[in-house]
């Protein structure tokens, strides 16, 4: 299972650290999407912690994955920031953007320029990995980064402007546990301890949030209040909610079709996913402790 730091997937790794993962899933970590989007290309992994935009590339880069589980909603944690200047969303015409277009951030800069009623052509999108919009950022190349934490607060505290985030959009960007459709119907019983696993490192967060913050903030080397920052900007969905948004006619299926259908008009995608359902509630647990 491919995965990379970002806090919605803390469960699997804490899941990792305490033994909960079953002997049949095994964590390959990354250092960033670009790691685990290359990983899945090229044949190496069963699945991986993705967004739901980041599962239709893989999809169209030929990785048949299904969502079977959601582990965050991003409820703020994914941010437009910029310089002081800029006092309206109308004010990214004619600015520079950092934003990595092959992320999640490209698909919330399509979000925030709908919302300004601007086109692509209006800002310069100057594609970088977020850990690397604080860097154009103090050499004053960019005057504005679609980015999440720690990077969000990082421009903060060098003067930018929160101006936009994604709670202003809810229940738009998800985090998911996808795997390929082989995996899920060859290997069945791995896929059901994946989410096991998940359930009890999500536990864990919260039923023992002070000594959970501190291990997540040793992993990801940074504070413990920076950890209570980002979780602060995310909603972290329960059994039931997850059996919510996968359901057929759930929130999972909606946001997909809508997703794929504005990054095709981007030039993100090449074509519509098939018409087979993107998630499958099958392997969630019956019940959790």
């Amino acid at each position: 299972m491919g995965i990379h730091p970002w806090i919605g997937y803390e469960p699997l790794y804490l899941a990792e650290e305490f033994a909960w993962l079953s002997e049949s899933v095994a964590l390959v970590k990354g250092e960033s999407v670009a790691d685990t989007l290359a990983r899945l290309r090229a044949g190496e992994l069963d699945g991986a912690a993705l967004t739901l935009d980041e599962v239709l590339r893989a999809r169209d880069q030929g990785s048949d994955l299904v969502v079977v589980g959601v582990t965050d909603v991003s409820a703020g944690a994914d941010v437009l920031m910029v310089r002081p200047s800029i006092k309206t969303l109308t004010g990214l015409r004619g600015q520079r953007v950092a934003v990595e277009l092959a992320g999640v951030s490209g698909v919330m800069l399509l979000k925030i320029l709908e919302r300004a009623g601007l086109e692509r052509g209006d800002v310069t999108e100057v594609n970088l990995p977020v850990s690397e919009h604080q860097a154009a950022w103090q050499r004053g190349e960019v005057s504005a980064s679609v980015c999440y934490e720690p990077v969000a607060s990082a421009l903060a505290a060098q003067g930018g402007v929160r101006l936009f985030d994604s709670g202003d959009i809810p229940e738009t960007i998800f985090d998911v546990l996808a795997v390929t459709r082989q995996v899920a119907e060859s290997s069945p019983q791995a896929v059901r301890g994946l989410l096991e696993g998940h359930f009890a490192g999500l536990r864990h967060l919260v039923r023992n949030r002070h000594d959970a913050i501190y291990r997540v903030a040793g992993r990801q080397n940074t504070t413990p209040a920076a950890i209570r920052r980002a979780l602060a900007t995310v909603m972290l969905p329960d059994l039931a909610a997850n059996q919510r948004y996968l359901a057929a006619t759930g929130r999972v299926e909606v946001v997909a079709r809508n997703l794929a259908h504005m990054m095709i008009r981007a030039g993100m995608l090449g074509q519509m996913p098939d018409s087979r359902p993107m998630s499958d509630p099958a392997f969630l647990p019956r019940s959790v402790g």
